[in-house]
């Protein structure tokens, strides 16, 4: 995955979002963070918005599916041309650090937990 995409964070926005397709995602968690992973096809980097708002991540992304000039679409199983998804996320993870890529239509964000919650060894001196 080469290129990088921003995670912004945001003030509230109040404009009712319009429907939307629920991308499909897997969240993997491990003892140092969360990996979520977003299919977004159709989705160009340009058009793809994540924001990072207290507890809450917003996913979004409007497809470009191009026709051709001259042509037009006989049938179109994809009628709502955008993407959204909202999650809660835990209080143990630090959205400051947060860090994104999307390459092909797949989304990849890694949002570490807080260092305060991260398992840490402790060394035992001898007495």
């Amino acid at each position: 995955m080469n290129q990088n995409t921003n995670v912004t964070k945001r003030s509230n926005e109040s404009a009712r979002p319009e429907p939307a397709l629920l991308p499909p995602v897997d969240v993997i968690e491990d003892a140092s963070g969360i990996t979520l992973f977003a299919d977004l096809p159709g989705v160009p980097k340009d058009k793809l918005n994540l924001q990072l708002q207290s507890d809450s991540l917003t996913i979004e992304g409007e497809v470009a599916l191009e026709t051709p000039e001259g042509m037009e679409s006989g049938f179109a199983e994809v009628r709502l041309p955008r993407y959204r998804r909202v999650f809660t996320l835990s209080k143990e993870l630090d959205s400051e650090k947060a860090s994104a890529e999307f390459k092909n239509g797949l989304l990849k964000l890694r949002i570490p937990k807080a260092e305060h919650v991260q398992p840490r060894k402790i060394d035992i001196k001898v007495a």
